[in-house]
């Protein structure tokens, strides 16, 4: 992964064409960019969000942020009655607890340690 001004970005390789393709990940818009060299898609991905933001003030438009930290989530009543219990059971309350399990679980899916969500 790389990041820029908090745009994560994946990468891949193209075997074929002997260049990297990266896209960022975590906004709704499509932000992409590519590179022959480390250097280079690092610079690509820079000039791709700085495009971006620039094409967004042209347009007069706030540029979508990578994420506002909130979300809503459906659960079902006994998932929710749940959550609560292991909340209240824990000491914390329930969106402490929540964001608490949803930052392990990530973490563990994204196979990273504990120190590395501060970086993103």
């Amino acid at each position: 992964m790389m990041n820029y001004k908090g745009y994560l970005a994946r990468v891949e390789f193209d075997d074929e064409a002997n260049l990297f393709h990266g896209e960022v990940i975590n906004t709704r818009d499509v932000i992409t960019f590519q590179g022959a060299s480390v250097d280079e898609l690092r610079r690509a991905l820079e000039e791709s969000v700085e495009d971006y933001l620039a094409f967004c003030a042209e347009r007069g438009e706030e540029p979508e942020q990578p994420y506002s930290g909130k979300f809503m989530v459906r659960l079902s009543p006994d998932q929710h009655r749940l959550a609560v219990l292991a909340a209240k059971k824990s000491g914390k309350s329930l969106n402490a607890w929540v964001a608490e399990q949803i930052g392990r679980e990530a973490q563990n899916e994204l196979g990273l340690d504990g120190n590395t969500s501060s970086a993103f």
